[in-house]
């Protein structure tokens, strides 16, 4: 899929989170009013926080999906990983206060009333937040984005916060109020889970951490493919946003032309593109058995390091 078109799925799909996140804060927020559940409560504060999320990627994807300019000649595919982080830290508030309400209504518990409505909401929270979530998997099938990614997440456990409070208020309805308290914590537990993964998630992209082992084995196959590059070193690679950034060297016969050369590495970018089509790659050529050592701030340790491996 070209990359306008991947752009577009992602602001149809960010659009779409924001409908959902409004749409389940608003009959939950009804719902719990009348009803008092705390596993309700619990889901509604899931689902203002989603919204208050959904609005931040809404707009980071946007903003990280700019070409570069005169400032940020590597593009601002970050602003996904600030967005996702922030979305950690409200994930964590959310817990911490879902968690505080349940104990004080295990320690006095307090009856649930209009449970019918209240089931009968948690069931519309599940199809629709079902249906972002399928949305979204597709999306990140062709598209790395981290702060789609996150939203996922905190969507995933807001799922299965909804599964857990339609049990604890149906418990509740047939006469064990307990467990209504109980769900609460654990869809507090749920979150706190989701925000560990997504501060993870966003660290590594902020940290420029290398991508997977996989990926730099396929990029240096794919470099070497057709023999014209004989070996490839300081293999550098790093996510940021949507964009894969890749930078290495690679070892050619040093009494190839540089317009020969020109030719080899070229193609062998082109190879690399069909992989991974999001990607800014730089390729420094050097004479095989010829090249002086680089220096520069982590010219040594890159050494060292492609050594190890």
């Amino acid at each position: 899929m070209p990359s306008a078109s991947r752009a577009a799925e992602t602001r149809r799909v960010t659009t779409m989170s924001i409908g959902v996140a409004l749409t389940l804060v608003a009959i939950k927020v009804v719902v719990w009013w009348f009803s008092r559940s705390v596993a309700l409560l619990a889901s509604a504060a899931d689902s203002g926080l989603d919204l208050v999320a959904s609005t931040a990627t809404f707009f980071a994807v946007r903003y990280a999906a700019a070409p570069p300019d005169r400032e940020h000649r590597f593009g601002h595919g970050k602003a996904e990983a600030f967005a996702s982080l922030m979305q950690a830290g409200l994930v964590f508030a959310s817990s911490a206060l879902i968690a505080e309400e349940a104990v004080r209504h295990l320690i006095r518990p307090e009856p649930i009333a209009f449970e019918g409505w209240a089931l009968a909401v948690m069931a519309i929270s599940i199809a629709l937040t079902g249906a972002l979530i399928a949305a979204q998997s597709r999306l990140l099938k062709r598209t790395a984005s981290v702060a789609v990614s996150a939203d996922r997440t905190h969507y995933a456990a807001d799922l299965a916060s909804n599964v857990i409070a339609l049990i604890a208020i149906a418990a509740a309805w047939i006469g064990l109020p307990w467990v209504d308290p109980l769900g609460g914590l654990a869809v507090a537990a749920i979150l706190l889970w989701g925000a560990v993964t997504v501060f993870r998630d966003s660290s590594d992209q902020l940290l420029d951490h290398e991508l997977p082992d996989a990926d730099r084995r396929k990029i240096v196959a794919l470099m070497t493919e057709d023999g014209a590059v004989s070996h490839v070193h300081q293999l550098r690679t790093r996510a940021s946003g949507p964009t894969v950034h890749i930078q290495l060297h690679a070892d050619l016969d040093p009494d190839m032309t540089l317009e020969a050369a020109h030719r080899v590495v070229v193609a062998a970018e082109r190879r690399v593109l069909k992989a991974f089509p999001d990607a800014d790659i730089l390729i420094h050529p050097d004479p095989h058995g010829r090249a002086e050592p680089h220096g520069g701030a982590f010219g040594e340790a890159l050494e060292r390091t492609e050594k190890s491996r």
